[in-house]
């Protein structure tokens, strides 16, 4: 199957060479042109400017925008819109708030376009694992891109869960109980550190991920980064970032009155982790890098 994919990132560049390894054409678009060749050596259609991207598909055109969420998807969207004809498919893979979503799906609608929104969870291992995606939008379209999904995502790794701004939605749930479940692990392992025994959390994490009703995809990476960076996490300052979908899912938890205490909790963590250091945030942050290659503090 033909697919446009813009945006050669951690994710989507990821995405791109599981895309051709699954036998797809895939045009390769980003602003800078360097991701473009890389690609283009691997399989790949080299496009530099969107309308090229655009032009070297047929109708009806799968666009698909893996640039970050806000400003930049704006933008790209409104350029797909542009140059792409009536019946495309658009699609933000983006951890877009839902709102902007729901907006999108209509203004695009009123075009002609279709719009599909695309929660994706798998961070950097997502290349070699699949992709988790959580996906909103019109049930046509959604079919027309099923085989793009079946690639991307392992097996039963994708769903449909309604109309444009569903898949965000789930998506933002689904980060709002990252947030619970990062904390959850920081603060035990903190109070391990604290403790007189001195014991090896690297082999704590080892134990709890055989047969632990604790055990998860998280503390395997826990596991790992104790295993890289010792068990004081040395080289790690305990600042983590938030990127928005906590906050919007706690705000979502309020509009519904919903009591999310540990994720609202989990939230404000995150805040105090820019004011001071602690052991658990140094976990925090650990995780992120190894589930996302998201960048870290160094003390």
């Amino acid at each position: 199957m033909d697919i446009g994919l813009y945006g050669l990132g951690r994710m989507g560049g990821n995405m791109v060479t599981r895309l051709v390894g699954g036998g797809h054409r895939v045009v390769a678009g980003n602003r800078s042109r360097g991701p473009v060749d890389e690609h283009a050596a691997q399989g790949a259609v080299a496009a530099y400017t969107i309308e090229e991207m655009v032009g070297r598909l047929k109708a009806p055109r799968v666009l698909w925008s893996m640039v970050p969420a806000g400003d930049a998807t704006e933008e790209t969207l409104g350029e797909f819109a542009k140059h792409a004809s009536k019946g495309d498919v658009l699609v933000d893979g983006a951890n877009s708030y839902f709102r902007d979503s729901v907006r999108r799906a209509s203004d695009l609608g009123t075009k002609g376009f279709r719009f599909v929104d695309v929660g994706v969870s798998g961070g950097i291992w997502g290349l070699e694992l699949g992709y988790c995606m959580m996906v909103g939008g019109p049930e046509d379209a959604v079919a027309h891109l099923r085989p793009l999904l079946d690639t991307l995502a392992p097996p039963n790794g994708w769903a449909r869960f309604g109309k444009s701004g569903a898949g965000h939605f789930v998506k933002m749930v689904h980060n709002g109980i990252e947030y619970g479940m990062m904390q959850a692990y920081g603060e035990g392992f903190e109070l391990l550190h604290a403790s007189e025994f001195g014991m090896d959390l690297h082999e704590v994490a080892r134990v709890w991920n055989n047969g632990s009703v604790v055990r998860s995809w998280l503390l395997e990476l826990a596991e790992r980064a104790f295993e890289q960076e010792g068990t004081e996490l040395e080289g790690i300052k305990g600042w983590v970032a938030d990127s928005g979908e906590g906050r919007w899912t706690v705000n979502e938890a309020i509009a519904h009155d919903v009591p999310a205490t540990v994720l609202a909790h989990a939230l404000f963590a995150r805040f105090t982790s820019r004011q001071e250091d602690s052991y658990a945030m140094k976990v925090a942050a650990a995780l992120r890098a190894q589930f996302g290659g998201h960048a870290v503090k160094k003390e």
